[in-house]
């Protein structure tokens, strides 16, 4: 029985010119082949990322290098940005890791209001603040550029970014935001199957990692940086991704960035009119709304449930009915990656044809 096409924020539908390119020759990865393949994405990813700074690569989920941000660089307290699941999730980790924390909370749907920000860091003790630039679990986009220029403003605070869900659907340019560590995964907007993360340090960051005796091993950003000067990961690494990633950059250089960032915008702006149509409603506010995924509430007279499952055994399309304490009281569809207008259609026509069949 064939799988569903993925509309679900992650992971996405995965093309199949990338499975093909992950069929790539074994290699060994502490010699030639691997360094030029390791060194033939570098010029790439720093175009997606917005950077001239080494992008480094391991074989884990996002997470991984999460907790590898609280581990590296948290010496006297964090703050956490806390607005959904996952953003909520890192305060736990940073408690998990034997780390001092606190937390700004905020409803899920909402944004992360900057001069909150402000105010909380002006009380002092903070060295590190996280923060999820797209929420996955609410559809909420928060305001990168605000957030970062408050926490420039504060000497010795790190910030660190997860961006798994917005990364190569929208401009991110990390030479030119107050960030210290930029991550994401690549199985949301790039496109990739999971089992890797990408991943961007400052000098700032580096340098506070030097310093941290209990930083670990597997995500010690010191080593990725060492290794890295020698076109290599300081662990085995999963080679079958790295040969897809090249493929998948190459595709958005092929495409154009700005063209690919139009691409999601206007996929996205699809979903939005769908959605008006039904008079669903979104769940953040306007001007705070993900460009890559939307989070609508459920109406009471709609049987979501059934209608997901519907959409899937009729029309081989799979939508997500919500997450954490939200789920099955929202439904998320993804226009990230691969998708185009036509496809986006293809899943709204199969919406439609269900809907009627479960509204009570």
């Amino acid at each position: 029985m064939s799988k569903p096409k993925l509309f679900i924020p992650g992971p996405v539908d995965v093309a199949p010119e990338t499975y093909a390119a992950m069929a790539g020759p074994a290699i060994g990865h502490r010699g030639k082949d691997f360094e030029e393949l390791y060194s033939s994405i570098q010029p790439g990813i720093k175009k997606v990322v917005g950077t001239t700074r080494p992008v480094f690569f391991s074989t884990s989920s996002a997470w991984g290098i999460m907790e590898g941000c609280i581990r590296n660089l948290v010496k006297k307290k964090v703050l956490n940005l806390c607005c959904g699941a996952f953003s909520d999730k890192w305060y736990g980790v940073a408690q998990s890791c034997g780390k001092e924390a606190e937390k700004i909370q905020v409803e899920w749907g909402q944004p992360i209001d900057p001069e909150t920000v402000r105010e909380k860091l002006a009380t002092g003790g903070f060295d590190t603040v996280t923060l999820v630039h797209n929420e996955t679990s609410t559809g909420v986009l928060n305001p990168l550029k605000e957030i970062s220029d408050i926490v420039q403003s504060f000497d010795d605070v790190i910030l660190v970014v997860d961006t798994v869900s917005s990364l190569s659907a929208m401009p991110i340019n990390f030479d030119g935001l107050a960030i210290d560590v930029l991550l994401a995964g690549v199985q949301k907007a790039i496109a990739l199957p999971p089992g890797l993360a990408v991943f961007v340090t400052s000098d700032a960051a580096l340098e506070r990692a030097a310093g941290m005796d209990d930083r670990g091993y597997y995500f010690d950003f010191c080593e990725f940086a060492k290794n890295d000067a020698k076109d290599n990961t300081p662990s085995t690494p999963s080679i079958p991704h790295l040969y897809a990633l090249r493929e998948r950059v190459g595709v958005m250089l092929e495409e154009g960035l700005e063209n690919r960032f139009e691409r999601h915008l206007a996929n996205n702006a699809m979903v939005h009119e769908w959605g008006a149509k039904h008079n669903f409603e979104l769940l953040p506010p306007e001007g705070f709304r993900s460009r890559s995924l939307s989070c609508f509430i459920t109406p009471d007279n709609l049987d979501q449930a059934g209608w997901i499952k519907s959409v899937i055994t009729e029309h081989g399309f799979a939508i997500n009915g919500g997450y954490g304490k939200i789920k099955g009281k929202t439904f998320r569809i993804s226009n990230m990656g691969n998708e185009t207008q036509e496809t986006m259609q293809d899943l709204f026509d199969a919406l439609d044809l269900e809907l009627p069949k479960f509204l009570r």
